[in-house]
């Protein structure tokens, strides 16, 4: 009988170096828990969860082992956050990232670096900049890898001006710190900067590797600038670096993104020349390219060389040759492709079901979805906007609004593009009225939307959106001027309104000339679709024009003046607007309950010194029950650190900790010492910081 923690861990030590190890591991760990010891002997029972660890397969088993520990060691911790990271489970990681903490566990560097890592793939700015605030108080900032992966994340969550200054604050940098830079230029379409980061990297004594120039030629190439990045090859091989395939993947993907498919295709030529073998990514790329052309040979051309490659069966290439084949509209070989795939997956179903959809054989695609379900699999989002797509384009709009009750049952949310596929669709087939009663809903708050909370999810409209809801509109401007309905002023308002929310404020301002009696309502559309247009300099000559035709604003009015106020940053203008509506009593605009509105004016007397303002504002704020939120706190620190505020300033800062459980980030600190700093207080912003 084995009594002690030592001969437990000796005969798991043992079975460790045998073939059969695994199914050893789970014999002791059944017959130690038969014993009733796994509660007493927690040794034994991270090194058990530790070996189920260094097995593929077998992190499930060590998670309800995590679960059950009365007492976990930080060096399991992180072993399993960094198989969750391995295996990009990013919900699970936060979720033991959580207990950990809970545990009075706080991670090391290197596993600030996995969880940096983890909050890029999701892009969660928030917690990264939590973790970026403990970095710095751990003093970890001088840690390059530390640098590197804030970069990173900050270029992930699109904000490149965070990642520029860790850049720039780095006591030491290396080629990734350069490389990661010039990637997140790049992906944001900067490509001077990119390249100006470049070029200072080789000036500064630092050699790019291949991995620098890759970054440099899919850049330039994912921008659709493909000469310069064939340019860029050609100076790495006289650098004395030879392309890799990567090399060559990225070019051939970046001109199939940009729609220059014959380039795609000479590019790929040219790549057999070398001693380079295509590997699955480059066949996943240059399928699309076949497909653009409608070229069936090509595309058997690549098939046969996927198949000579030993590439074939690979669940990428089957699933790019689904769709190759199915839109140079030979959905006979597609099928034959689909049905021959032993073990398919969530994406190549998708790829079929387009098919059919495309085709217009939506009864086929249903089936399918059927068939998916009853092989186990969960449709995903994709799965939906794609049915979605094709019901909308036929005019089904019942069958349409059906599927999305069946996203109800499945847990799912709707998303920008599933708002997009379906406003795009109804307007194809006519129904541009339903297609702008959908643009209207994206932009309510879900207790607003007629459509189940469990389906909607808040989104701004992007670009395919608007040209979609512009389409409708215009379709029915058209109606109304064949009606003569534009001299109605409920009609022109709200046409100036439509106009100006599609990005199209030239339309709104011709309409709006030509309207003879125009109310506020109208003139606030324009003046509000100029904020909206990144156009805020041009609302108070609006307003002043307003004025002067003798119409009477109304605190809406005020309201999106405040708001362009704090866009433009004019003190002068402020204080009139200010005194304006304290002289018309215009307080209509405490009534109004969007949070985003009281956020925006608070950041406006914020930007322009008028802390007695915010503060009275945000009492307003409470007095009315509208529950603020981080950046409101944000605006209302800065107040008080603008006109040194101390008191102020530490009454705001605790009061959303201890009465709204916001947790302070990065932006409240630097707030707080910023207002310590101009107080003078420097050794209490230093206890701060520590």
């Amino acid at each position: 009988m084995l009594n002690k923690v030592d001969d437990w861990l000796s005969l798991l030590n043992f079975f460790d170096k045998t073939r059969n190890f695994p199914y050893d591991c789970k014999q002791i760990h059944a017959y130690f828990m038969k014993l009733g010891k796994m509660g007493s002997d927690n040794l034994v029972r991270n090194k058990i969860a530790m070996y189920y660890l260094k097995r593929p397969g077998w992190l499930d088993d060590a998670r309800k082992l995590f679960d059950k520990m009365p007492e976990r060691k930080l060096s399991f911790c992180a072993a399993l956050i960094g198989s969750y990271s391995k295996s990009e489970k990013w919900e699970e990681l936060f979720e033991v990232l959580g207990v950990m903490v809970d545990d009075g566990m706080l991670p090391n560097k290197y596993l600030v670096l996995t969880i940096l890592k983890g909050c890029s793939a999701v892009e969660l700015l928030r917690s990264g900049k939590m973790v970026h605030g403990y970095v710095v108080r751990k003093e970890l900032a001088t840690d390059t890898f530390a640098g590197n992966a804030l970069i990173d994340l900050y270029a992930n969550c699109g904000d490149l001006r965070y990642s520029r200054s860790v850049f720039d604050v780095m006591q030491e940098r290396d080629v990734v710190s350069w490389t990661t830079l010039v990637s997140a230029y790049m992906g944001a379409g900067l490509l001077e900067e990119a390249e100006h980061v470049f070029d200072s990297m080789q000036l500064n004594g630092v050699k790019p590797d291949v991995v620098s120039w890759n970054a440099l030629v899919s850049g330039f190439a994912q921008n659709g600038e493909i000469h310069l990045a064939i340019l860029s090859l050609e100076e790495m091989q006289e650098k004395g670096l030879k392309p890799r395939v990567i090399s060559w993947n990225g070019i051939i993907s970046g001109c199939v993104d940009n729609g220059y498919f014959e380039d795609a295709l000479d590019v790929f030529s040219e790549m057999l020349r070398f001693p380079h073998n295509p590997n699955v990514v480059t066949i996943v790329s240059i399928l699309p390219a076949c497909a653009g052309l409608k070229g069936l040979n090509l595309g058997k051309t690549i098939h046969g060389h996927a198949i000579k490659s030993d590439l074939y069966r690979n669940i990428c290439v089957d699933g790019s040759l689904v769709d190759m084949y199915s839109k140079c509209g030979r959905n006979d070989y597609a099928e034959k492709v689909f049905i021959e795939i032993e073990t398919k997956n969530t994406a190549v179903w998708n790829e079929m079901i387009a098919a059919y959809v495309n085709a217009e054989e939506m009864e086929a695609a249903l089936g399918l979805l059927k068939s998916m379900q009853n092989d186990g699999l969960k449709p995903n989002n994709i799965t939906y906007n794609t049915l979605l797509a094709g019901y909308a384009r036929n005019g089904k709009k019942n069958e349409a609004y059906a599927l999305l009750s069946d996203m109800t049952r499945m847990d799912m949310k709707l998303n920008i593009v599933s708002f997009n596929v379906l406003i795009s669709g109804f307007q194809q087939s006519g129904l541009s009225r339903e297609a702008l009663k959908l643009f209207r809903i994206m932009q309510l708050p879900s207790n607003n939307c007629f459509i189940d909370e469990k389906l909607f999810v808040s989104a701004q409209p992007n670009t395919v959106t608007i040209t979609g809801a512009l389409a409708a509109w215009k379709e029915i401007h058209g109606h109304v001027l064949k009606n003569d309905f534009e001299p109605n002023i409920f009609v022109s308002s709200a046409l100036v309104d439509m106009y100006a929310k599609c990005h199209d404020i030239g339309s709104a301002i011709k309409i709006l000339r030509k309207i003879k009696d125009k109310n506020a309502v109208a003139w606030n559309s324009v003046i509000a679709g100029y904020i909206y247009n990144s156009q805020p300099e041009e609302a108070p000559k609006l307003f002043h024009k307003m004025l002067s035709e003798g119409t009477e604003p109304s605190s809406i009015t005020m309201m999106i003046l405040l708001l362009a106020w704090g866009e433009i940053g004019a003190l002068s203008v402020g204080r009139q607007l200010h005194s304006y509506v304290v002289k018309h009593k215009l307080d209509e605009l405490h009534i109004n309950k969007d949070l985003g509105t009281w956020n925006s004016v608070i950041s406006a007397y914020s930007v322009n010194g008028m802390a007695e303002n915010a503060i009275a504002l945000f009492q307003q704020m409470e007095m009315l029950g509208i529950v603020p939120d981080n950046k409101t706190f944000v605006a209302l620190l800065t107040a008080c650190s603008r006109d040194g505020l101390v008191d102020e300033g530490w009454k705001y800062f605790n009061s959303m900790v201890q009465n709204y459980g916001i947790f302070a980030d990065l932006e409240h600190y630097k707030c707080m010492v910023g207002n310590m700093g101009t107080a003078g207080l420097l050794d209490e912003a230093h206890d701060l910081i520590d």
